[in-house]
C-alpha cells in the first residue's frame, strides 16, 4: 500500500480522537451548561467559517487531478452550510428564524460531511491525499471538529432538557467561592 493510503486514514481517525477528546473535555461541558440557543449560536459561530471549504475548487491550492466529483461537492456543500450558520446567527434575535436556520445547517452540514467522505471513498482519495495540498488539514483536523459538533447540536436540539438536565444547578467553583462569601 502506498504511505497516503495508510497515513490519511490513521490521521483522520486520531483526527476523531483528539478532537472528541478535546470536545468532551473542554467544549461540552461549557455547551451543557448554556442556555439552549446561546449553546447552538456558539456551535454555529465555528460553522460560520466553512466558506472557507470554496478553496476545494480554488486554481493552485489543491492538485490538478483531485477528482471534481469529490471536489466541487465538498466546496459547495461547505459553502452552503457556511451560509446557513451565518444566517443563524444573523437572526439570533428573532428565535423562529434563528431556529429555523440552526436546524437547516446542521442538517446541511452533517449530510454535507457524510457526502463528502462517500464521494471520497467512490475516487479514492487516500491514495490521491496528496492533491488536497494545504488543504489536507480541512480533512484531518477541521472536518472531524465540524462532524463531532453537529453530532452535538443535533443531540441538543433533539434532547434539550435531558441534555442540560441537572447541570444548570452545577455551580462553577469560582462562581460558588464568591456567592458562599457575599
Amino acid at each position: 500500500m502506498p504511505p497516503s493510503q495508510i497515513i490519511f486514514p490513521i490521521q483522520l481517525v486520531l483526527g476523531y480522537v483528539a478532537g472528541l477528546l478535546c470536545f468532551e473535555a473542554y467544549l461540552w461541558p461549557r455547551l451543557k451548561a448554556m442556555d439552549r440557543a446561546e449553546a447552538q449560536r456558539a456551535i454555529a459561530a465555528l460553522h460560520s467559517f466553512r466558506f472557507f471549504g470554496l478553496v476545494f475548487i480554488l486554481p493552485g491550492i489543491v492538485g490538478p487531478s483531485l477528482p471534481a466529483k469529490f471536489a466541487v461537492f465538498a466546496a459547495y456543500g461547505d459553502f452552503a452550510a457556511g451560509v446557513l450558520a451565518i444566517l443563524a446567527l444573523l437572526s439570533f434575535r428573532v428565535r423562529p428564524l434563528f431556529w429555523s436556520f440552526v436546524v437547516a445547517f446542521n442538517v446541511a452540514g452533517a449530510a454535507d460531511i457524510l457526502v463528502d467522505y462517500y464521494h471520497a471513498t467512490q475516487v479514492g482519495l487516500p491514495a490521491m491525499a496528496g492533491q488536497l495540498g494545504s488543504t489536507y488539514a480541512i480533512a484531518v483536523i477541521y472536518v472531524p471538529l465540524l462532524m463531532i459538533t453537529h453530532a452535538a447540536a443535533l443531540y441538543l436540539l433533539l434532547w434539550p432538557q435531558e441534555a442540560t438536565r441537572g447541570h444548570h444547578s452545577e455551580i462553577p467553583p469560582q462562581r460558588a467561592r464568591a456567592e458562599a462569601g457575599n
